[in-house]
Order: structure tokens, then C-alpha cells, then sequence
């Protein structure tokens, strides 16, 4: 169980992989908050979902509470769970994998009061990549069975629907195409949306064609790329997004879930971090594909040139320089 968020989530898949591999027989269920249950749908290794709507315990009515804790029970008592793994660690989620009744039940711990919920328990290491302390924590301490792998599958649907969008913007999926996720889910973390517009310019003098994307309350933020010229795929659903990223040449932004779920798509990506120091969320495998700033501060330092030669880079990387 892993209940948010996109990129946390995402970050659980390599574990998933190896969890598959140790029980090839098995059938394997995942918990998620509801608003993310689509994501897992690119889980090939997962054959059911089962979505929270944690939204019915924030609305204080206790006969939503009860029937959605009620179906809950009724999961965890059919599906006769021989192990829960709690990829979160909260106190809900510790609850929730007590509740399984698995007899062998896995999490991780940010408290010690925590840990009468699991039969083993692993102390989160900070200095890991999280997904690195997903695999620790199903690995205890033993061999893990298969290569690390970290791959999503996109759903067909998901790709056809992404074409289409292409088709009515007048994108050309045969074409080179930037696509720049300029916003995160903290501001603190994001480069300068003039910044990004100066490198949509640049490549789009260039030749290649720019997307940008974004949530549903990136819209008006992004209306200086719409008058600029650009396509804005903002508000996109998830899978949606997930297609035009897969259509796409390189991925440009910061540490965001999107930028996660394209390099598990095996996508090029170039991320903007502060750092990639131990325990920062670098493009799993591929710390190389990070641009950090030079003081070490923050990603407004990271200049306009360092972006553009690292997106030059990855373009002669993948077989496609520009000239």
C-alpha cells in the first residue's frame, strides 16, 4: 500500500517488480487513494486495485466513514493476504496493514510507537532514494530475485488519446517535441516560468516542437505560454499527460511526479533539483540526467545556459542532435 502521492507512488514500482518476481504465483492487490488509482492501471505486475476515498473521513460524516471502512474489511477478509507491505508508513496506513491480518505484514517506520502494527519493520534511511528504501524494505536483508527494474506500462488507450490531442493541436507525433513541466507541487522547487518560456523559444527556433504541461490549477499560471504560441496540455488527465510525455522526445521540468512516471516510461527526461546529494529524488537509475545550480541553493540559480546545454546532451544521447 502506497495511498499518495503520483511521484511517490511511482517510486514503489521497482519494489513492486521485485515483490513479482519472489511470488510469481501470487495475485498482488495495491491500496491507493482513490484520486490515483488510474496511475496503477501502467502496474503490470499488480491484478487488483483497491482505491481509498480518504475524502469520506474528511467529511465528517460517520455513515460514509463506516460503509467505506466497512468495504475495506470486506477486501482485506476475501482477500486472505498471506503479506501487506506498507510502503507509507503512516499512522493510517500502519492501522491499515494491521487490519489485513496478513500473517507476515512489512512497513516502514517513521516512529517507534508504529511498530506494533508489522512483523518486520525498517527504519527509513534518509540518505536513500525512496525508491531505494522501497526496495530495502522487501529485500530484508536477503537477495533480491531479478535485475532492479523500474518499468510502467502505458495503457494503449491512454496513448491513442495523447495522439489525438497531437492531431487537434497540430502537433506531429513524428517530430521532435519538447515537453516542459514547469510547475511542482511546491513552489520552492520550481525554475522561473520565464526561464522555461526562454527555452521553449530556443528549441522552437530550433526545430523541435513544445508542449507544456501541468494540473488543473496550472491553467492561468500557463496562460503567457498560451500567448506565446505554445500547445498547454494543463488540467490533462493523468493518463492523458502520461500519453503526450510518452509521444515526446525529452522531458523538462523539476522534481515532479510527472517527470517520474517518464522515466519510468523510459523517457529522456532533464530535471531541475537543488541538489543530488544522498537521499534527493534524482530520475531513479539516472542521477546523470539532474542539472543542479551551483551554489548548491536553490533552482531559481540554475542558469538558462546550463538547461539548454543539458537538453542539447540528452538530444545527442538519444540519437537526435541539433544543429
Amino acid at each position: 500500500m502506497r495511498l499518495k502521492s503520483l511521484g511517490d507512488i511511482l517510486f514503489t514500482l521497482p519494489a513492486v517488480h521485485q515483490v513479482r518476481a519472489a511470488f510469481p504465483k501470487d495475485r498482488i492487490s495495491f491500496l491507493v487513494s482513490k484520486e490515483y488509482a488510474p496511475l496503477l492501471a501502467g502496474f503490470r505486475d499488480v491484478e487488483s486495485i483497491v482505491p481509498l476515498d480518504r475524502a469520506k473521513f474528511r467529511g465528517f460524516d460517520p455513515k460514509a466513514m463506516a460503509m467505506e471502512v466497512y468495504g475495506l474489511l470486506r477486501v482485506f477478509r476475501r482477500g486472505r493476504f498471506s503479506l501487506a507491505v506498507d510502503f507509507q508508513g503512516y499512522g493510517e496506513t500502519a492501522f491499515l496493514t494491521w487490519f489485513t491480518r496478513a500473517p507476515e505484514r512489512w512497513g516502514s517506520v517513521y516512529r517507534p510507537a508504529r511498530k506494533w502494527a508489522y512483523t518486520r519493520q525498517m527504519r527509513r534511511d534518509p540518505g536513500l532514494h525512496p525508491a531505494e528504501c522501497h526496495l530495502e524494505l522487501v529485500r530484508q536483508g536477503q537477495t533480491l530475485p531479478a535485475p532492479i527494474s523500474n518499468h510502467y506500462f502505458l495503457p494503449e488507450t491512454a496513448l491513442a488519446e495523447a495522439r489525438e490531442f497531437f492531431a487537434e493541436r497540430g502537433l506531429d507525433p513524428a517530430r521532435q517535441t519538447l515537453f516542459i513541466q514547469p510547475f511542482t507541487s511546491s513552489p520552492q522547487k520550481d525554475w522561473q516560468l520565464e526561464s522555461y518560456l526562454g527555452a521553449a523559444r530556443h528549441w522552437r527556433g530550433r526545430g523541435l516542437q513544445i508542449l507544456f504541461g501541468g494540473g488543473p490549477a496550472d491553467r492561468v499560471a500557463l496562460e503567457p505560454a498560451r500567448e506565446a504560441g505554445f500547445p498547454v496540455a494543463a488540467g490533462a488527465p493523468l493518463l492523458l499527460s502520461a500519453g503526450l510525455v510518452n509521444l515526446s522526445t525529452l522531458v523538462l521540468g523539476s522534481d515532479t511526479g510527472l517527470l517520474h512516471l517518464a522515466v519510468a516510461m523510459g523517457k529522456r527526461v532533464v530535471m531541475l533539483l537543488p541538489s543530488i546529494a544522498p537521499g534527493s529524488c534524482h530520475p531513479f537509475q539516472h542521477r546523470d540526467w539532474a542539472v543542479v545550480p551551483p551554489d548548491g541553493k536553490t533552482v531559481a540559480g540554475i542558469s538558462a545556459e546550463a538547461v539548454n546545454q543539458a537538453c542539447e546532451r540528452a538530444l545527442v544521447e538519444i540519437g537526435q542532435p541539433r544543429s
